[in-house]
């Protein structure tokens, strides 16, 4: 989950009667994830890869699709397969030069 704030008990006590949100609230595990983005990045890699590696073909059922999906990531986390992850801040400051301004003395 990011760190939308909207992503709050508070969020759901405003949705739902008190009872149903504590109900839905207690369901969840919260782990907070990085304010910057580059972790979205990767995520989107490993799901990119997981289409392309697991789920590029017709799947009957939810149920083999579940069963796929863990089969394909034990493997994946048995190699350790990892992300190389190459874009620099040099890149940024090229790539994204109108969001990093030059001062000029």
């Amino acid at each position: 989950m990011d760190n939308l704030a909207t992503h709050t008990a508070g969020a759901l006590y405003e949705t739902y009667p008190s009872e149903e949100a504590k109900r839905i609230w207690d369901r969840f595990e919260f782990i907070y994830t990085p304010k910057h983005g580059s972790w979205l990045n990767m995520a989107e890699i490993e799901l990119n890869v997981l289409m392309g590696q697991c789920l590029n073909r017709r799947i009957d059922t939810i149920e083999t699709m579940s069963e796929e999906a863990e089969a394909w990531c034990m493997h994946r986390n048995n190699k350790k397969a990892i992300i190389n992850w190459q874009f620099t801040n040099q890149d940024a400051r090229i790539k994204l030069e109108r969001l990093y301004p030059t001062i000029v003395l």
